[in-house]
């Protein structure tokens, strides 16, 4: 009895010490060396200052930049502590009510044109930093407007960011709308 007591506190000692403090140490090493910018939250800096990481999505709301995908991150939306989907179900009154809320308003940016399903929808994490090319398409005319831009030159702009299928096959083409609006001001800024 008293030898498998004490096997068992060693092996107890022994497992914590290696897969609790060896291997995270290990793992966060390797990280560190081989993917540092992306274990590090893939952070951007724009003209100096910190604005954003490539990772977690952010709101943009000025008529002049890309929006992002709706977010149920938090009350208020975006809160990378509270990463997490409505888990509303598709009959839910709130979920329909906000859902019919984006349409009209986008209905009313671009009328009589079909409306892709990410930009009243919200990802599963709640911060998705991507946006389908069809969702950025959609935008092209009230962007273009606001920015004093041709539809061409904003369409080019859009495809520079557009980022296909990692390996051809994994994942869905798409872009990234902190990368795209920052380029946009850098290239063309509204103040």
């Amino acid at each position: 009895m008293k030898r498998n007591l004490l096997i068992s506190i060693w092996m107890t000692l022994a497992t914590t010490v290696l897969l609790g403090i060896l291997y995270p140490l290990v793992v966060t090493g390797l990280a560190q060396v081989l993917y540092g910018h992306r274990a590090n939250g893939d952070l951007i800096e724009f003209r100096g200052q910190l604005v954003g990481s490539r990772l977690i999505g952010q709101p943009f709301t000025a008529p002049w930049y890309f929006h992002s995908r709706p977010s149920a991150a938090g009350p208020a939306g975006y809160d990378p502590t509270q990463s997490q989907g409505s888990n509303l179900a598709p009959t839910n009154k709130a979920l329909l009510d906000r859902v019919s809320a984006s349409v009209q308003t986008l209905q009313a940016e671009n009328p009589n044109t079909p409306i892709p399903i990410d930009l009243v929808t919200t990802s599963a994490s709640g911060l998705d930093p991507d946006i389908s090319p069809a969702s950025a398409e959609f935008q092209i005319s009230r962007v273009a407007k606001e920015r004093k831009m041709t539809e061409a030159d904003l369409r080019a702009v859009v495809q520079r960011h557009t980022q296909q299928r990692q390996f051809g096959i994994l994942g869905e083409p798409r872009v990234n709308v902190l990368e795209l609006n920052l380029d946009l001001d850098e290239i063309h800024a509204m103040h």
